[in-house]
């Protein structure tokens, strides 16, 4: 019997992200753009356009979060598509693997430093 990998009893490789990932671009760029148009809705409200009017929107509690959440949900989208580049067009496995370290430890550093400035406001 010749060996088949067509059909149910085939070989299944790979990383199995697919529909996560898919699911999380989504879902990240919904809140990306939800906080986009609160954003613009604050701009476009709002007659106080110094540094002192700005510094007042996002000294507010939930906007601070929102904005944190946002960010993490940005830095998050970003490492999926970045990790998907790494996957799909790097084939060195050594390579690759370090080229998604940089990318992690760049992303939490951005990370880090957003909820810094955030709170510093």
């Amino acid at each position: 019997m010749a060996n088949n990998n067509i059909g149910p009893k085939r070989l299944v490789v790979g990383a199995h992200y697919g529909l996560k990932d898919w699911l999380a671009q989504r879902i990240t760029a919904i809140v990306m753009a939800l906080y986009t148009f609160v954003l613009l809705y604050a701009f476009l409200s709002g007659q106080n356009f110094t540094y002192e009017g700005w510094a007042g929107v996002f000294a507010q509690q939930w906007f601070k979060l929102f904005s944190l959440v946002t960010f993490l949900a940005l830095f998050y989208h970003a490492w999926v598509g970045m990790r998907d580049i790494w996957m799909d067009y790097v084939k060195s496995v050594a390579l690759r693997l370090t080229l998604q370290i940089l990318t992690i430890v760049w992303l939490v550093a951005c990370a880090l430093y957003t909820a810094q400035i955030l709170w510093s406001v």
